[in-house]
């Protein structure tokens, strides 16, 4: 089974499922979205605000591919960029913060790991690009499936702590050293093992 990650752009937004294809709960302030939904236009708006994003300030979300099918997704960009963020009772995101705006994994690819994996590569990609930490409005009473605000459960469980509580919209942060340090020290500790080895001696059965 392979796995890879891949930034979305307009020739991979149609891999995204119909429904989230469809959707713009986030691109758009609720008036707006209620007028893209009623003029049939919500892709199209979609796929605008896709595009400006990149071309302003760069990629905005990840999908993970199975054996070459889109199985997950997640969406980000600064608050700047995302209208309805200003709606939730634990606004604002943190000035230091990119706002993870949803997340999604295919129920059938659900338990796989591909959530930390979406999160861990969202998160190498805004560290290169100096963002201190990814903050996200949770859900705590999520039940339905494609849902666009991410479960508070799957945030904590991507190593997410809150910082705002909420009956039932939290705010929640990771700290993007605490996200990528762990691998990139094990990297490190194999690198200095493995350079103090001479091949022969590496290879020698024991």
């Amino acid at each position: 089974m392979s796995r890879r990650l891949a930034s979305i752009t307009l020739d991979n937004l149609d891999d995204l499922p119909r429904r989230c294809r469809n959707c713009v709960f986030w691109e758009l302030d609720p008036m707006g979205a209620e007028r893209a939904v009623q003029a049939g236009e919500p892709s199209l708006e979609k796929e605008a605000w896709v595009s400006a994003t990149l071309l302003e300030w760069g990629s905005c979300g990840k999908i993970a591919y199975v054996d070459g099918v889109a199985a997950g997704f997640v969406l980000f960009a600064p608050p700047l960029y995302v209208p309805r963020s200003v709606a939730f009772p634990t606004s604002p995101v943190s000035s230091d913060a990119v706002l993870l705006m949803t997340a999604h994994i295919v129920p059938e690819f659900s338990g796989g790991g591909l959530g930390r994996m979406l999160v861990q590569g969202v998160a190498k990609d805004l560290t290169r690009r100096g963002v201190r930490a990814i903050e996200a409005f949770g859900d705590l009473k999520w039940e339905q499936p494609g849902a666009c605000v991410t479960p508070a459960d799957y945030l904590l469980s991507v190593g997410f702590k809150t910082v705002r509580p909420h009956l039932r919209f939290p705010r929640l942060r990771l700290e993007l050293k605490t996200a990528v340090s762990w691998r990139e020290d094990v990297e490190v500790a194999l690198e200095r093992l493995l350079g103090s080895m001479s091949p022969e001696r590496a290879l020698r059965p024991v």
